[in-house]
């Protein structure tokens, strides 16, 4: 009788948990990128978008800290919070601070736009130095409804679940020119080491994709 064989341990595969300020517009985003560029990735489960009822940057942070910090979580996990600065008088710099802060701290890794996602979206047309105070400040000052209507998007509501398929073909347009917008943002700013919720205008949420694209690389794919 041949004697019964040690199970081997497999070792479990990282998870790349994402929390969202946005309840629909950067999730959904976010999961037509991974669909369109990585297709047959998210039934594995291992890019998370997390459920949460939590909805300022520092709220999103502590609770990706909890999780990260959480004994049944493995170390090698990765955490992001997606989050935009908002106007001065829904956020102060004070809370932005409290919120990058907590999150610098605990390695958590944050994909901030000032002042909204929306600056993201614009950048899918042409570049942008602007600064906006809101999110209505930016659709009522910005190209951006008109480029929208041009590829078919009359009327620009958060959350519609087909954007991406409107404007993907500017995404790699979009990485480039937020680069170049927040080192410009960066220049003009007193200080070199200037945090980005000082900065306006800024997204690094190109940070996030390029880490989604290196996560699958690295993790997924078949050596």
């Amino acid at each position: 009788m041949p004697r019964p064989r040690g199970k081997k341990d497999k070792k479990l595969k990282p998870v790349l948990h994402i929390y969202c300020e946005g309840l629909k517009t950067e999730p959904n985003y976010i999961n037509a990128y991974i669909d369109e560029f990585h297709p047959g990735v998210r039934p594995l489960k291992v890019i998370e978008i997390e459920p949460t009822k939590k909805n300022t940057p520092v709220q999103l942070v502590k609770e990706a800290v909890s999780k990260k910090n959480d004994s049944s979580v493995p170390k090698h996990d990765i955490f992001w919070v997606v989050y935009d600065r908002e106007s001065e008088a829904k956020y102060s710099k004070a809370l932005h601070q409290t919120a990058y802060d907590k999150a610098c701290a605990h390695g958590v890794k944050v994909a901030f736009s000032n002042v909204c996602f929306e600056v993201w979206l614009l950048l899918h047309f042409v570049g942008s130095t602007a600064c906006y105070s809101s999110f209505d400040n930016l659709m009522n000052e910005s190209p951006l409804k008109k480029k929208l209507e041009e590829v078919g998007i009359k009327s620009y509501e958060k959350g519609a679940d087909d954007l991406f398929g409107y404007i993907k073909e500017g995404v790699d347009d979009a990485r480039r020119r937020a680069k170049r917008m927040n080192e410009d943002a960066l220049s003009s700013c007193e200080r070199a080491d200037s945090p980005p919720y000082l900065l306006n205008p800024y997204t690094d949420f190109h940070l996030l994709l390029d880490e989604i694209d290196d996560f699958v690389d690295k993790n997924l794919k078949k050596k």
